[in-house]
């Protein structure tokens, strides 16, 4: 499918792409085959897709695993895709996917599962985000703006680097990634698309506990200019003698900055945090 057959397909149904939706639709079958692959996906996987859009990927995505559970928020879209037909080994579900209960679908699914998504840039993070609770996926391949991409790659010391690298480190490993140029999209967005693959580690903290982390190394980075100590009194009103001390057994000076801290040094601190913290509750 072209971009001229896109338009096509949409003006047929009546549709538009949304702007608040972020809806830019893959539309290049070679390109697809190609993410598809880079995914890993294998023929005994089931595969949750998130953002259904013309089906390009989803397409693919069925020829090669062995069920495909589709979700779409557009309810124009869902009823184009009804009217001209999806592979019988997909299911489309005319949903929220900050809504749906992705563990609860994972479930049915049954393993091994993997979880692919083309994400519109206005939810992308808060999904990205759910995505981390979803411990039993063999794998997570997500399309997202670049700049997001780094964000989540990113290294202590740069300029990218932040909670939500923090965050992925502890959970997923990363692996390959691509940038797709605007060409690929229907209509052509006006930054540069990254497909990054990426697999679960196998000691990443369990959802109840990942939150009370997060709520730390969320909190260490809230004021970026100041050190952590400051950070996390004012961010997550962390007694300021309680993070010297935590810092210290670490063999941290308490006037470091949070991206001085690896990924590893993170979780020891925000562990020793919230043990001290549930010791006084």
């Amino acid at each position: 499918m072209s971009a001229s057959r896109a338009r096509a397909f949409l003006e047929q149904h009546g549709l538009a792409a949304h702007r608040d939706r972020g809806q830019n639709f893959l539309h290049d079958e070679r390109v697809a085959e190609r993410l598809v692959a880079l995914a890993g996906v294998a023929p005994d996987e089931g595969v949750i897709e998130i953002g259904t859009g013309l089906g390009m990927l989803t397409r693919v995505l069925a020829a090669r695993a062995r069920r495909v559970e589709t979700i779409e928020i557009d309810a124009g879209l869902v009823r184009a895709l009804e009217a001209t037909g999806l592979p019988a080994n997909v299911r489309l579900q005319h949903a929220d996917a900050l809504a749906v209960d992705l563990a609860a679908l994972l479930r049915e699914l049954g393993p091994p599962a993997r979880l692919v998504a083309n994400l519109p840039y206005s939810v992308a993070t808060p999904l990205l985000r759910r995505f981390l609770d979803l411990g039993s996926l063999r794998g997570v391949a997500v399309m997202v703006q670049r700049e997001l991409a780094a964000r989540i790659r990113a290294r202590p010391g740069s300029a990218d680097y932040g909670s939500l690298a923090v965050l992925h480190s502890w959970v997923m490993t990363p692996g390959e990634a691509i940038d797709l140029p605007a060409s690929c999209f229907h209509p052509a967005p006006k930054v540069t698309s990254t497909f990054l693959c990426m697999a679960p580690c196998n000691s990443a903290p369990a959802p109840a506990e990942l939150a009370a982390l997060e709520a730390v190394v969320r909190g260490g980075f809230a004021h970026r200019r100041k050190t952590v100590v400051n950070s996390l009194t004012r961010a997550a009103d962390i007694q300021a003698s309680r993070t010297v001390a935590a810092l210290r057994e670490i063999g941290l000076a308490e006037r470091v900055r949070a991206e001085q801290l690896d990924p590893g040094q993170w979780l020891v601190l925000a562990r020793r945090l919230v043990a001290r913290r549930s010791e006084t509750a």
